[in-house]
């Protein structure tokens, strides 16, 4: 019965992350489920619902509730500089080696990935101004803060921060990168502008390209192992060869040894690793599934296959998507028209080869609107002292819904296809040889292979549930930070109320002090509350004498039973009475005439206030 339960919860869960994904676009399909219906759970409980239907309920007749579990659900934990060691090993021995990679003009590209309220792009500015200098970090270095929580892209925008959250950054670079702003600080204008921020999801959306620096802590933690394998897909397409990845704490590549090398695993730092990476990343859905095995690693390795083979085509190839953007270059185009991988991702327009032996933009579009392939034979381009003929084919590829997606130009070289032909034939001979050769090396090598792959999968399941481990700690933190954080506040208010609630207390018994008559206060009880100064010099009983004493049993010099009428009346009439003279005797033994008048005390739970004064006699 209880596993029934926990089905239909599971069933649940999925609808209501269906419906945030359909009705506002956020797609928590690939985070972790555990944590991620821990946040939402606690949404459910601020708001006093039980179920996930009734949830999903609330949120179709309240447009503000979508807000406020966005932003249980994106924690939004940060800082300017959080981990101060990792950021320090980033200056020290990162940035240096980023800067002696590029030319003295080229522009430095950074991209900070989930960066939440800003915090962690405004520190890569500081970073790169003080390695460069501010004014030519203005002038080469770009930076882009992306994040999927509008809210956190907008507190980002205005680049305001308070005292405290600026505590961890040094006094000097403080008052070198922002400028008071009343009670907040702002980010220095001319550098700010060199930071972009916008709305991105690292699981959907295309990746920023050409980048040095690419940092994303801590959000990879949130997404179960496919979506993080996809995203980091995308982190590969995204850097140039030696850019650098910078991960969170809890994060690692565990299986990536053959795309990224390792700078530091204690600092989460890694490097691309050169070489050509195949066609450029293709944005597409990601589809989501919780299980990792043999056939995740099974796609991954056609996706290689797939990859190796686009770029083996043996004639060059060169493909432009609908925009007119390049997105293959294969290695024979690059060898034979100059081009390189860096390529993919600019204008067709932009490269010699578009108008270069023949116009082929307009053959695009012929192509494109005819819908059909054309052919161009024995175009003539010439190559130093030599000319060279190839047969053009511009083909058109249509998407599964019918609609033009690119345009694929290949380049048939047939100024010595005799030849050609008979290299082939040479070179598909040797291939043949050595794959005999390795056939039988790989016979030996297959026992191996099998005892190692056993110890290799004991290891990985093991690395995965530590990781695991690891990313849940992680989350759990950010969560008690958080929590921290609005302990804090509300401990500053409460210090706020309590210096008020002591000044007002000082300034009551300031005023008691400074009345000469004496005053009394008693509770609804009549016992004393408050006895005054003038009190104590009429009768000679101190305040610590007579607190919370029942008035009717104090020995002194004013006969107070004679009160009670007087008291009484007061409390029944809700007002204050008469002067009453009463003969008493004074802190000194002295018989005097005391005139008293009780007024009704409106403070917690009523009581009276007696006003006591000495009646001076004249000397007439």
């Amino acid at each position: 019965m209880a596993g029934t339960q926990d089905t239909e919860t599971d069933e649940e869960l999925e609808d209501l992350l269906g419906f945030l994904r359909d009705a506002r676009g956020f797609d928590f399909t690939g985070y972790k489920r555990s944590s991620l219906g821990r946040r939402i759970r606690k949404r459910m409980s601020d708001v006093d619902v039980q179920s996930y239907a009734d949830y999903r309920d609330r949120l179709e007749t309240s447009a503000d509730e979508f807000g406020a579990l966005f932003n249980t659900i994106l924690i939004n934990v940060t800082s300017i500089f959080r981990d101060p060691d990792a950021w320090t090993f980033l200056q020290r021995e990162v940035v240096p080696e980023l800067l002696a990679g590029l030319d003295s003009d080229e522009e430095v590209r950074v991209w900070s990935a989930g960066c939440s309220s800003g915090e962690e792009a405004y520190s890569l500015a500081i970073m790169f101004a003080e390695a460069l200098g501010i004014e030519e970090c203005v002038n080469r270095v770009k930076i882009y803060g992306t994040d999927v929580d509008e809210e956190a892209l907008r507190e980002a925008r205005s680049a305001l921060y308070t005292a405290k959250d600026l505590e961890a950054l040094p006094a000097e670079l403080r008052e070198k990168y922002f400028e008071q702003n009343g009670a907040q600080y702002g980010f220095r204008p001319d550098l700010r502008r060199r930071v972009i921020f916008g709305r991105h999801d690292v699981t959907r959306d295309a990746p920023i390209s050409r980048l040095d620096l690419l940092v994303c802590r801590n959000t990879l933690m949130y997404f179960n192992v496919e979506a993080q394998s996809q995203i980091v897909d995308r982190f590969h397409f995204a850097l140039r060869e030696r850019g650098f990845l910078f991960l969170g704490k809890a994060e690692m590549l565990l299986n990536d040894a053959e795309r990224f090398e390792v700078v530091s695993m204690r600092q989460r730092v890694f490097r691309r690793r050169p070489g050509d990476s195949g066609p450029p990343y293709q944005p597409a859905p990601l589809k989501i599934r919780s299980g990792v095995g043999l056939e995740q690693r099974s796609v991954a390795r056609n996706r290689q296959l797939r990859d190796l083979l686009l770029d083996a085509i043996p004639v060059p190839a060169v493909a432009v998507d609908a925009d007119g953007t390049v997105v293959l270059v294969n290695a024979h185009a690059r060898v034979q028209f100059g081009l390189t991988s860096n390529d993919c991702g600019r204008l067709f327009q932009d490269l010699e080869i578009s108008y270069r032996p023949v116009e082929l933009r307009s053959l695009i579009e012929q192509a494109t609107h005819e819908r059909r392939t054309l052919r161009i034979n024995r175009v003539a381009r010439r190559t130093g002292d030599d000319i060279q003929y190839n047969d053009i084919v511009i083909q058109p590829l249509s998407g599964t819904d019918g609609l033009p997606a690119a345009t694929i130009i290949t380049f048939s070289d047939v100024t010595v296809s005799t030849q050609l032909k008979a290299e082939i034939k040479r070179v598909r001979e040797d291939l043949e040889t050595a794959y005999e050769e390795l056939q039988s090396t790989n016979e030996e090598l297959e026992t191996t292979n099998e005892e190692l792959q056993s110890s290799i999968e004991e290891l990985e399941t093991t690395n995965e549930e530590l990781q695991s481990t690891n990313e849940e700690l992680e989350t759990t933190n950010e969560e008690l930070q958080s929590g921290n954080e609005e302990l804090e506040t509300m401990n500053d208010e409460m210090r706020i109320r309590s210096e008020e609630l002591d000044e007002a207390r000082a300034f009551l018994e300031g005023v008691m002090s400074s009345v000469a008559a004496g005053v009394v206060v008693l509770d609804a009880e009549m016992r004393v509350k408050s006895w005054n100064r003038g009190a104590s010099e009429l009768w000679g009983l101190r305040p610590d004498e007579v607190m919370d004493e029942p008035f009717y049993g104090l020995d002194f010099g004013l006969p107070t039973e004679e009160l009670r009428p007087l008291v009484q009346k007061c409390l029944d009439s809700g007002r204050r009475t008469e002067q009453v003279g009463v003969t008493a005797v004074s802190r000194i033994g002295r018989t005097i005439v005391c005139n008293i008048v009780c007024s009704p005390f409106n403070g917690h739970n009523g009581g009276v206030v007696l006003l006591m004064e000495e009646l001076l006699q004249s000397s007439g």
